[in-house]
């Protein structure tokens, strides 16, 4: 019987142009991103320039992580104590977790088996909130037309939290620029790594200028490039809170290298990610989320459904697979394990039921495309998902 020896926690080393940027700033030792010195731009103000030209957006904000990166982006909206903030009734805990550290409360929007949010369920709740938090989940992007085109007709503020989709785009338009604003994170499983980080980007001047004070800018807000002129934080100034959470010259000089190879990247995890979907497809009881045409993604990680099996199948396909050295993480198992966990686990948080995602959840496995993987190693833990899931698919007949 087959069996996978890698490792799906194990990133590939940061380039070589990574590491001497590092060493330089090392040397120097002007970790903080407002010790410069005179004619010295900075690492972390140099990558907010690399990232706006990337995604085409006016202005960027470096910062110390992805969840810093959607809480800063809330106030900067207004959110307060008590508001509502819709959100992906599939995200991960620093989603809800943004929300609720604000004194807001989240309302969950029903999930489609693609993983996307629910447009017919996000039309009936519009009308209880005023921002949308909008989890593109595992990489898996919406159509982003439609929900522009609900969300402005209903004055309600879309906020991207892109942490699975750097590179990404629906109909050319990068990911992160649909909305008012774009929240990326570089913590170490995302598409660049810097062990933990975050990036944003906007349009809005008003807005921009309020994220860059909230991160603790104090009166230095001239030395950022990728920003506001600087009468744009004369009227805020005064009355933004300093809610540190900037980003090192450290973290930024190991993260611009890895911006530079950012397509070069993606081709190689989609290339992963394909051949999983070949060694997959034709499953009989395995759905695979349907890719619209629209959609460029970034697939870093790999998605299944077995819809209405029952729990105990399924852990026996996960053990199945484990045993022979392939990893998936659970969505319908009854507590939360790891960085796994669901809408009915965030107890601080009070959600109405989601049935539609309930169901979808119970189903879905979910597993890491590390670029430490070969495709022929992606083909390998293909065949051995699909082995597994015949087999307990075998039993279950034989038990009917």
């Amino acid at each position: 019987m087959k069996r996978f020896n890698g490792s799906f926690t194990q990133q590939e080393p940061i380039p070589e142009a990574g590491i001497a940027a590092a060493m330089d700033v090392l040397r120097h030792g002007r970790l903080h991103r407002y010790n410069v010195s005179p004619g010295e731009a900075g690492e972390a103000a140099l990558l907010e320039e690399d990232f706006a030209a990337l995604t085409g957006a006016k202005y960027c904000l470096a910062v110390a992580s992805g969840g810093y990166a959607m809480a800063t982006a809330l106030r900067a909206c207004g959110v307060g104590p008590g508001d509502a903030v819709l959100s992906n009734g599939f995200t991960l805990a620093p989603v809800p977790g943004a929300i609720a550290s604000l004194g807001a409360k989240p309302i969950f929007v029903e999930v489609t088996e693609d993983l996307v949010i629910d447009m017919k369920d996000l039309e009936v709740k519009l009308d209880r909130a005023k921002v949308l938090l909008l989890s593109h989940m595992r990489g898996h992007l919406c159509d982003m037309d439609r929900l522009m085109a609900l969300c402005d007709a209903a004055g309600v503020t879309v906020i991207e939290d892109c942490a699975h989709t750097m590179g990404a785009a629906w109909n050319g338009v990068p990911s992160g620029r649909h909305g008012k604003i774009g929240c990326y994170s570089t913590q170490t499983y995302k598409h660049v790594n810097s062990g933990e980080g975050g990036l944003i980007v906007s349009d809005d001047e008003a807005v921009m200028a309020r994220m860059i004070l909230l991160s603790g800018s104090y009166m230095l807000y001239d030395r950022h490039r990728a920003s506001p002129p600087k009468e744009a934080f004369e009227a805020l100034r005064f009355e933004t809170p300093n809610i540190s959470g900037r980003m090192d010259n450290l973290r930024a000089a190991i993260l611009r290298p890895q911006l530079a190879i950012l397509d070069e990247q993606a081709q190689r995890w989609n290339a992963r990610y394909r051949a999983m979907e070949e060694g997959l497809r034709g499953t009989p009881d395995l759905y695979l989320p349907h890719r619209p045409e629209a959609e460029r993604y970034v697939a870093s990680s790999f998605q299944f459904l077995l819809p209405g099996w029952e729990p105990e199948e399924i852990e026996r396909v996960v053990g199945g697979c484990v045993s022979r050295g392939v990893e998936l993480k659970w969505f319908g198992a009854p507590d939360p394990a790891g960085f796994t966990s669901r809408y009915d686990h965030w107890r601080y948080v009070a959600s109405d039921p989601l049935p539609q995602t309930d169901r979808v959840l119970s189903g879905l496995l979910d597993m890491r495309l590390p670029l430490t993987f070969s495709e022929e190693d992606c083909a390998l833990i293909a065949q051995i998902i699909r082995d597994e899931v015949t087999s307990a698919k075998s039993g279950r007949a034989a038990a009917e």
